[in-house]
């Protein structure tokens, strides 16, 4: 810091860092932490280097205005009532494009001032001109604060806070695949898909002067996200959406409400309007998390805007969703007249946290700013614009949009609702066959299935690839004969044969085969010189067929007590042996 005393020449640097206020007093900051189990959990999301960006010199957006914000929110000492503050990564161009198309981020990430010339045609096709310049760090502007939003929305979802804010967020107009409205990534959509893996229903709010069309036109066809906008709107005002009577379609029908006012809306009557339909909106749809954009260029004074509100009226409607006790994100929008803003959320962060704060602005680096009124925090900033809305105009927006909530006939539940982006693909693996599985291990498994039943009913025949008892009859080796043939030596050819019962049953026809018992024994008689082959024969009888009746099994009872014929005797084998 260089003093006055040691300047040889008066220049900015030269000056006092503060203003000398005179019989204007200052805030004292608050020292007192604040006790983690008597508040709602609030985290705030501040990312480093974000008020730096710079969109023109004669851009009426400036991101400068989150450093004032946060100067004031540091300089009441509202730190210490705050449970966490996090600068948080940039997001990823995954986690971008789990909305936006990925040549329009791709875009992004490539297009600079110096190469703008070059890709002049896609700096028209992206709609990067005008209101939305090229500019540097551009691409870095936009993951900052997305990467906020999604950081607090993963917060909310893990349930480790209740509240949580970021002022840089809130671009509210960018596009699937087109910049708008100073608005280049959509983080309030990026951050709603988040809170959607975790929350059924998710209520969207939007103070700012402007209709919220991006939000708007992402969740337009589902019925999991309900938008209440309260706009300017008439018809040629950026960016000419938001009428009453739009609804939604499909899914989302009636899911969508417009709010549109006209210029000079004071504090009473803004209020009035906002508690009644976000009450009744609260009581129909029952959100389970609160997406809040607090756009301040609904003040009054603004450089764009055209209201009439305060910045105790602003706060007001913040305060009255937060005593819903419902998970709430708090993000920024709009605002162009940035003394006030930088007023605006810091008291907001002060509602939100519980804390009162002085009307008095603490001492910080940028006094200069709010020399002129003073170094207040609520400035007066009503009655500069005639009041347009009337008593029965608000009346008649409050009758529509009651009539609008009556077909929602209770909360939609989310039994077999689309699952957000990359879910889908996170669960793919669980739909997949076990085969596909294993191919993809490269297992020794793989391929292999289960052989199919062959349990059939008793009324069937098994007619397969495998079936035992084919018409035409293979040779059986010896060992499997001895190990499948049940019979001892003295049990009849025939009756050693057949397969013991509870076996794979063969079909109509019975198809004995011969024991190798019975060879064994026909060895002994013959001279052994040439072994009579193994072979399998039709048999006389039905063999162990599907149904048999009674008489079937007393026959079978009476051949078990007959006496067995003697070894060389063959009941059921043809005499005339068969070439082999």
């Amino acid at each position: 810091m260089v003093r006055s005393s040691q300047a040889t020449t008066f220049t900015f640097s030269s000056s006092p860092y503060f203003d000398d206020r005179g019989p204007h007093g200052y805030a004292e900051p608050i020292t007192e932490r604040v006790n983690p189990h008597s508040r709602p959990v609030v985290s705030y999301y501040f990312p480093k280097g974000v008020g730096a960006q710079h969109y023109g010199e004669h851009h009426p957006m400036k991101p400068h205005r989150l450093t004032l914000t946060n100067a004031l929110v540091l300089g009441y000492g509202l730190d210490k009532q705050i449970h966490n503050i996090y600068s948080p990564r940039p997001a990823t161009q995954a986690e971008l494009e789990a909305y936006h198309d990925h040549d329009y981020i791709e875009f992004l990430s490539r297009v600079t001032p110096h190469n703008q010339t070059e890709m002049k045609q896609m700096i028209d096709q992206f709609n990067c001109v005008e209101d939305c310049p090229i500019f540097a760090d551009m691409y870095e502007f936009c993951r900052m604060y997305a990467g906020a939003s999604l950081a607090a929305a993963r917060k909310l979802c893990a349930g480790t806070t209740d509240i949580a804010i970021n002022w840089s967020g809130g671009l509210h107009h960018a596009k699937k695949a087109e910049a708008s409205g100073f608005c280049y990534v959509n983080d309030i959509v990026l951050a709603i898909l988040e809170l959607l893996r975790y929350h059924p229903r998710v209520l969207y709010i939007d103070i700012d002067i402007h209709h919220g069309d991006g939000v708007e036109f992402a969740f337009y066809h589902t019925n999991r996200v309900m938008t209440v906008s309260f706009h300017k709107y008439t018809g040629d005002f950026f960016p000419g959406t938001g009428k009453l009577d739009d609804n939604g379609t499909g899914l989302g029908k009636h899911f969508c409400l417009n709010v549109p006012l006209k210029d000079g809306i004071d504090d009473d009557m803004y209020l009035t309007i906002f508690k009644t339909v976000i009450e009744d909106t609260v009581t129909a749809f029952r959100p389970t998390a609160i997406v809040l954009q607090c756009g301040a260029d609904s003040l009054g004074c603004d450089r764009l805007g055209a209201f009439n509100l305060s910045i105790a009226a602003h706060g007001e409607c913040v305060n009255f969703v937060r005593k819903f006790n419902v998970p709430l994100l708090v993000l920024g929008g709009g605002g162009y007249t940035i003394k006030n803003v930088s007023r605006c959320w810091t008291y907001e962060t002060s509602v939100l946290v519980g804390a009162s704060i002085p009307d008095e602005l603490p001492v910080t680096i940028y006094d200069s700013f709010f020399r002129e009124t003073k170094w207040k925090l609520h400035p007066p900033l009503t009655g500069r614009v005639e009041n347009q809305n009337t008593a029965a105009s608000l009346q008649r927006i409050t009758i529509a949009i009651r009539n609008k909530l009556r077909y929602l006939q209770g909360a939609p539940s989310v039994a077999l609702q689309e699952i957000p982006p990359d879910l889908g693909g996170w669960l793919a693996d669980e739909e997949r066959s076990r085969e596909e599985k294993d191919e993809e291990r490269s297992t020794a498994t793989a391929g292999d299935t289960r052989p199919e039943d062959r349990t059939i009913a008793r009324n069937e025949f098994f007619d397969g690839e495998r079936d035992n008892d084919a018409d035409t009859a293979d040779e059986v080796p010896l060992s499997q004969s001895t190990s499948k043939g049940k019979a001892p030596a003295s049990t009849p050819a025939s009756t050693a044969g057949r397969k013991p019962r509870g076996g794979k049953r063969g079909r109509g026809r019975g198809r004995g085969k011969v024991s190798a018992t019975e060879s064994l024994a026909g060895d002994d008689d013959d001279d052994a010189d040439e072994p009579s082959p193994v072979r399998t024969t039709r048999g006389r009888g039905r063999g162990r067929g599907r149904g048999r009746g009674r008489a079937a099994k007393a026959q079978a009872k009476e051949r078990d007590t007959e006496t067995p014929p003697p070894d060389d005797a063959s009941m059921d084998v043809d005499p005339e042996p068969l070439d082999v």
